[in-house]
């Protein structure tokens, strides 16, 4: 299976990614497209720029394009990551990327799963850096995920993870087994 999790910064997404790729056989985690780019020598801005996330965007893209189909990947962030951080920053989505190239990377995976911002994540988890880009961030995923303005994610089944964050991977691993049926 290949499943991409996505969502603002300090949501849990590593967390979740490294607890389902334990409780998988045979799955492994794709590296988040940020760290393989800073690994590669890319500077990014602090916060990042619109061309930052562009070529995040780009990766993340590349990324779930060229990974084997065949082989069990669980995504830290998806381009629909990228796309949301550029409406926050005030660019149209429509401008950032190709919609076959997004359609064509999304129907590669085979779940979509969305760790928003929730009152136990902020209760929980640590204290998440540019709180304001991550709640303009936030509202702008959970309105491409359900709006779907560039039509790339109208079959692709999504989970939104609203639940405890102990029974997260539970939640994912449950609507995995509904999608095997």
């Amino acid at each position: 299976m290949r499943v991409g999790i996505s969502g603002t910064h300090g949501t849990g997404k590593t967390t979740l990614a490294e607890a389902l790729a334990s409780r998988l056989p045979g799955h492994v985690t794709a590296e988040e497209p940020y760290y393989l780019l800073e690994e590669e020598g890319y500077e990014f801005g602090v916060p990042p720029s619109a061309e930052d996330y562009r070529v995040m965007l780009t990766r993340s893209v590349l990324s779930l394009s060229s990974t084997p189909v065949r082989r069990g990947v669980i995504f830290d962030r998806t381009p629909l990551d990228y796309l949301a951080y550029l409406v926050a920053a005030g660019f149209d989505p429509a401008a950032a990327a190709g919609p076959a190239a997004l359609r064509a990377a999304f129907m590669s995976l085979d779940l979509l799963v969305i760790t928003p911002i929730t009152a136990e994540t902020e209760r929980v988890l640590p204290a998440a850096e540019l709180p304001g880009l991550r709640a303009e961030m936030n509202d702008a995923l959970l309105e491409l995920a359900y709006g779907d303005p560039l039509d790339a994610l109208s079959e692709v089944p999504v989970v939104e993870l609203g639940g405890p964050l102990d029974g997260r991977p539970d939640a994912v691993l449950a609507a995995l087994r509904d999608l095997a049926r």
